[in-house]
């Protein structure tokens, strides 16, 4: 009785949740309704997000650079070396690294990932950084890229490879976010090298062609108790050797220079590339996901000057107060520097 009052109590949202970006199939059994996805749900869904994000990113494209836009179209992803003057790299460079402010970690298998957030304390502290991110022309592709005009997250990201343990990591495999285009980006400090576990993308990945569409279709009536919890959660896995069955090219790690911006949207697959050895990365991450049905390209509060840059704290407070209910994996470590060991 008591779990069927529950399930009437739920069922409003639940509904509810089909007109925004969830996408969990465990957790909402609306979304994870076999019977509804048999009849098309869950692809009516991909494809009325799909739609409106072409159409949201044509009103935004004439503000992108040619180049960077061909090349994300084609790829999904736009890899832009120097993208910061190298006269003024270093200095960039020199006072991320040596910056010490609050931060957090996350371990995942043998990798541990630290953030900290670009917040007004640390863009008063480096202001190199605040104009990087000033700049006319990445806000355009970023805009394109997340298909709104929205300013995303940003943080001051450290992977540390071999760690120890014995669980694999799930960034390691290839993956969508979700069921709709996002953005992340990556400016890395140093070169990552093959060895060192590179951003890897599968060009071509965010389009939904036929294929991809067939694909969803057929994820979409698994049971999401019995299929991989990240999966049922609504960031589905894929293997390597699928991806020739929905016609997509192998995976391309991107293995880059120092000063390189990687933009992707991360709908298409995606991974972190396997470590071979023992090492950090330190880069510049930036996260952008919104709703993906809405028919305009603005008005986001949360994008406004004075409210954007302190996000992340009442975001990482929130999380903290409703752990016991959503959970919190991003754990506390004090004041740290980018460089600092765990």
């Amino acid at each position: 009785m008591a779990l069927s009052i529950r399930k009437a109590l739920l069922a409003p949202l639940w509904v509810f949740q089909l007109a925004t970006g969830a996408k969990s199939f465990l957790d909402n059994p609306v979304i994870g309704s076999r019977r509804l996805n048999r009849l098309g749900l869950h692809v009516t869904r991909v494809r009325l997000a799909d739609a409106l994000c072409r159409w949201r990113r044509r009103q935004l494209a004439r503000k992108v650079r040619p180049e960077w836009r061909e090349a994300f179209d084609r790829d999904g992803f736009v890899a832009i070396p120097d993208i910061v003057p190298a006269e003024e790299f270093g200095a960039l460079r020199e006072a991320v690294l040596t910056y010490r402010g609050p931060a957090r970690e996350m371990r995942q298998g043998d990798a541990i990932t630290r953030r900290m957030p670009v917040d007004p304390a640390m863009l008063e502290a480096i202001p190199q950084l605040r104009r990087l991110l000033a700049r006319e022309d990445i806000a355009a592709l970023f805009h394109y890229v997340a298909s709104y005009r929205i300013t995303p997250l940003h943080y001051i990201q450290t992977i540390v490879s071999k760690v120890g343990g014995n669980d694999p990591d799930p960034q390691e495999t290839l993956h969508a976010d979700s069921f709709h285009s996002s953005l992340k980006a990556w400016l890395f400090f140093n070169p990552v090298a093959i060895e060192d576990g590179p951003f890897t993308f599968v060009p071509g990945s965010h389009r939904f062609t036929p294929e991809r569409l067939a694909w969803e279709q057929e994820r979409s009536l698994s049971d999401p108790r019995a299929i991989e919890r990240l999966s049922a959660r609504g960031s589905p896995r894929i293997g390597a050797g699928e991806l020739a069955a929905i016609n997509l090219p192998e995976p391309r790690a991107l293995a880059v220079p120092a000063n390189t911006l990687v933009v992707a949207d991360t709908v298409g697959f995606h991974a972190r590339g396997p470590a071979m050895k023992a090492g950090e990365r330190v880069e510049l991450w930036s996260y952008a996901r919104r709703n993906p049905f809405l028919p305009w390209l603005g008005g986001d509060p949360s994008s406004l000057p004075g409210i954007a840059e302190r996000r992340i704290a009442v975001v990482w407070a929130v999380r903290d107060r409703l752990a016991k209910w959503i959970g919190q994996p991003w754990h506390p470590v004090g004041t740290r520097s980018p460089v600092d060991h765990p």
